[in-house]
């Protein structure tokens, strides 16, 4: 049994105000326009509480067979300012991290900055060679068009 730690922080730009840019994560309708969004996934379970203790759950299954899972709970909110969550993924049913992500949002000119920071816990010989953060800068360039 192993934990390897690995963090990481991503800076977007975004041609949107800062409000638009938070409601992309805070509501249900707009996440799913950009969050888990794969020609090969079929999403099987999207569940959305959006709020200091609630829930998030993505569950999908991609054309090869594999399933993800991601499980969140909110722990910090702090409307069109921050998101801290913690987060497990588990993929066919192995849970292979346990990560704490924080969601800044700042004014920049006539759009918004975001940063996303993520400390991750890697499990039981699970190696991330940098997959996670590689991910979420597709996800956020995903969520850059979706606010287009």
């Amino acid at each position: 049994m192993s934990v390897v730690q690995g963090s990481f922080t991503i800076h977007r730009t975004y041609a949107a105000p800062v409000a638009m840019v938070f409601q992309a994560f805070a509501d249900p309708d707009a996440k799913a326009r950009w969050f888990a969004r794969h020609d090969d996934l079929k999403v099987l379970i999207r569940e959305q509480d959006f709020r200091p203790g609630g829930r998030d759950r993505v569950k999908g299954k991609f054309a090869n067979g594999r399933v993800s899972d991601f499980q969140c709970e909110y722990r910090d909110i702090v409307e069109n300012e921050r998101i801290v969550y913690v987060y497990d993924m588990i993929v066919d049913d192995r849970k292979i991290s346990v990560s704490l992500a924080i969601l800044t949002f700042a004014k920049d000119g006539k759009g918004t900055r975001l940063s996303a920071t993520e400390h991750g816990a890697f499990l039981d010989g699970y190696d991330d060679a940098g997959a996670r953060e590689h991910g979420t800068g597709i996800l956020l360039d995903q969520l850059g068009e979706a606010l287009k």
